[in-house]
């Protein structure tokens, strides 16, 4: 091995080193003001793809798998011509349709999951590290933090896939976010903020166990990468490793997701939405795959698939760059603050 070989590993075990040091070593405070920053950030960028990926998810019109079978158009089909069609009928607002409960929603979620990996870290690194399999750590972290964030903001989760098919102003199921949860609770009671959760935490357990789990080899992937192939990612591994964990994890859990965005429209106001056909499932996991995949076969489970994962590719890579560098910037706000007052 030369002397160069050896300088690469040295320096790629330094960044790798210092991504798990920085990770260890984020607060309580750095957690919920960065993962709260990173949320909102993603967000704002990525709502229009999830008011798609809803519509597109709530449709249930048959795939054709025989010749003898009558298919009908879907009213959403393809990225781009949804968006089209969503803009003429209800204007630009409506690609941001449930955007304040989804920011809140975001906004929470970020400073909940990252406070919980933290501290889940910190226990693990207290009680169990030295016995854990390499990843399994932070799939651990990545699951508990998920599973927490998704139970203590689902309710906001709920209140956003609901205005998100709702339609314009003549075909509004609520009219407000303080009417929507009135409503829902005269309605339906307090079990009905929470419908659809058990498919929910079932998928973001696998998807961010494994989202977290794969980010940190793949962050030191790309960096070895770039390194020895002399690439210039102008600062955003952390991006591009966050962009192909997210992408790998959701494909593998989509099927639940779809599971969730049907279970959550159900109840009183299922037939006041923009696509009124939405059938009524058994409000079991089980039960809602089984009547989906009868009706509209395999691909039925995949609704929305590819504008889910243009939406989860820049929303995973703009939460870990995000939250990674308000970390950076944070800490120098604080080195500059504690200097001036040492002044």
């Amino acid at each position: 091995m030369t002397d160069a070989d050896h300088h690469n590993d040295k320096q790629r075990s330094s960044k790798r080193d210092s991504f798990v040091s920085a990770k260890a070593d984020v607060t309580n405070r750095e957690s919920i003001v960065c993962g709260g920053i990173s949320g909102l950030t993603s967000r704002f960028f990525v709502a229009p793809l999830d008011v798609v990926k809803i519509r597109q998810q709530l449709q249930t019109n048959p795939f054709k798998h025989r010749e003898s079978t009558v298919r009908t158009p879907p009213d959403y089909r393809g990225m781009i011509s949804s968006m089209a069609k969503i803009y003429k009928n209800e204007g630009v607002t409506g690609l941001w349709r449930g955007n304040l409960p989804a920011e809140l929603l975001y906004l929470l979620y970020g400073s909940i999951q990252f406070t919980t990996f933290h501290e889940t870290n910190l226990l693990i690194n207290t009680y169990a590290s030295e016995n854990m399999f390499p990843g399994l750590q932070q799939f651990i972290t990545g699951a508990a933090s998920g599973a927490v964030a998704t139970t203590v903001t689902y309710p906001l989760d709920l209140l956003r896939t609901r205005f998100a098919a709702q339609g314009n102003n003549s075909q509004r199921v609520y009219r407000s976010l303080r009417h929507s949860i009135l409503q829902i609770y005269t309605d339906e009671g307090v079990a009905g903020f929470f419908r659809g959760l058990r498919p929910t935490v079932s998928q973001i357990v696998p998807y961010m166990g494994f989202f977290f789990g794969s980010y940190a080899p793949l962050k030191t992937l790309v960096s070895g990468i770039s390194e020895d192939f002399n690439l210039n990612t102008f600062g955003s591994d952390e991006a591009i490793a966050g962009m192909i964990a997210g992408t790998i994890s959701k494909t593998g859990v989509f099927p639940l997701d779809v599971i969730r965005k049907r279970l959550q429209v159900q109840g009183p106001t299922l037939n006041r939405y923009v696509l009124q056909d939405i059938p009524t499932y058994p409000n079991n996991i089980f039960g809602c795959a089984k009547m989906i995949f009868v009706t509209e076969g395999y691909r039925g489970l995949y609704r929305g698939l590819w504008v889910s994962l243009v939406k989860t590719a820049p929303t995973s890579a703009i939460t870990m760059w995000t939250f990674e560098h308000s970390v950076t910037v944070l800490r120098w706000y604080d080195r500059k603050m504690e200097a001036f007052q040492a002044s």
